[in-house]
């Protein structure tokens, strides 16, 4: 254990920790499975005995994720917009395209900045938001907040988990992840329960 530690030590220390951070932040803006968020996290909770740097930790953070949604906002726009011109008029995924284009005009801002805390919710976002060509610099705007944001949020709860177990930096790491997977249930939990009372909703107007 104590030569895994070390190594990770090692690893999150050595000043090519900031470009690791960018490129897994970057990738898994459009591919989920990468643990963006978990290396963040990890690198915030050693950033607590001095090394790496808290701040260019959230920067760098940031930055790759502005970097990845801008690379997920053009696939979008590249492939999904071509697709989504060639629906038939009258068919449900047009309607259905057609609805989520509705959406994003009226809440794109508030969409994009609370998908960004859940894992693929983010991507199918950014996705959406490029193939029904939500304007570029409205994104960049919203997204910077967002991942400015998401940033803070993830480099301060492995910095504080850190602080919280200066002596075990594995235990700092386990509570810094362990309360972002419950603040990721809470939004779904928060966003099921806001489905279920538009269906009860729509249920009783139907009757």
């Amino acid at each position: 254990m104590g030569d895994v530690l070390d190594l990770l030590h090692q690893t999150v220390t050595s000043p090519w920790v900031y470009l690791v951070i960018i490129a897994v932040t970057a990738v898994d803006a459009f591919f989920p499975a990468v643990p963006g968020e978990t290396v963040v996290i990890t690198a915030g909770v050693f950033a607590a005995s001095g090394e790496p740097n808290l701040v260019a930790v959230i920067v760098t953070a940031a930055l790759g994720a502005l970097i990845g949604d801008h690379v997920s906002y053009a696939i979008g726009r590249g492939g999904g917009a071509h697709r989504l011109a060639r629906l038939p008029a009258d068919s449900r995924r047009r309607a259905s395209s057609d609805w989520a284009r509705r959406a994003v005009d009226r809440r794109g801002g508030m969409i994009l900045t609370t998908a960004r805390y859940v894992p693929g919710g983010r991507t199918a976002v950014t996705l959406t938001m490029g193939a029904v060509r939500y304007p570029l610099r409205s994104f960049l705007v919203y997204d910077a907040l967002a991942c400015g944001t998401w940033g803070i949020y993830c480099g301060l709860l492995g910095y504080f988990g850190g602080l919280a177990f200066e002596h075990n930096p594995v235990t700092g790491l386990l509570a810094g992840v362990g309360i972002s997977l419950a603040v990721t249930g809470l939004f779904e939990a928060a966003r099921w329960a806001r489905r279920r009372a538009r269906s009860r909703a729509a249920a009783r107007r139907g009757c």
